[in-house]
């Protein structure tokens, strides 16, 4: 599994602790993981909430990841932003029973995390733990495990009313504000990263031609 990582600019200076954590749990679990920023360093390329949503939806639907990590300062406007965009199925976690919960109720692909509420001593400890049980077992699993067959029917009946009700990703570059796609692929890392992962296709032809 490749894990994305994105910080928006209010919760960049903790973009070290949360890549340490997810990362850390990665690893043991035999997954990839790759930091797009923000990294809270002078002068790099911004990214609000809302290009976090746009972001992760590039990043899904080329299959650059297979699950993204963002947040904001709530943890809302990130959900929001990325629920927003086609192809992208994004949770809410607080706690490790809210991660695990998500990963095998709703079997989505992105989660949100509040990274200044509440974000105080032993925050890295919670969020090791809510990164362990979101990739505890494959997603989708079912809790509790007798409603499964429930459960897995109501996220494939999303993901297909979603398929029919947002424009496909294509589209949405296209018709979007070019400086605000430019700014949101801008990140230090995206290029090197997107361009090793993503697959062929229209969706990489588009963000290859803009970087270019």
């Amino acid at each position: 599994m490749k894990i994305a990582l994105i910080n928006e600019n209010s919760q960049a200076s903790k973009n070290g602790v949360i890549y340490s954590a997810l990362s850390g749990v990665a690893e043991n679990k035999g997954y990839e993981t790759f930091n797009y920023g923000m990294y809270g360093t002078d002068g790099e390329s911004q990214l609000t909430y809302v290009q976090n949503g746009l972001l992760a939806s590039i990043l899904l639907n080329s299959k650059a990841a297979d699950f993204v990590v963002t947040g904001c300062g709530t943890g809302v406007g990130a959900m929001l932003a990325c629920n927003s965009f086609p192809g992208v199925v994004c949770g809410f976690a607080v706690d490790p029973t809210d991660a695990y919960l998500f990963s095998q109720v709703n079997g989505g692909n992105a989660l949100s995390i509040p990274f200044a509420k509440g974000f105080g001593w032993g925050a890295e400890l919670n969020l090791a733990m809510m990164f362990e049980r979101l990739f505890a077992e494959p997603m989708g699993g079912g809790y509790p495990r007798e409603r499964v067959v429930p459960e897995q029917r109501n996220a494939r009946i999303l993901n297909e009313m979603k398929a029919i009700v947002y424009k496909p990703l294509i589209q949405v570059l296209a018709e979007i504000d070019q400086d605000f796609l430019t700014e949101t692929i801008s990140g230090e890392k995206f290029s090197e990263y997107f361009t090793a992962n993503a697959e062929e296709g229209e969706v990489r032809d588009y963000i290859l031609s803009t970087l270019a």
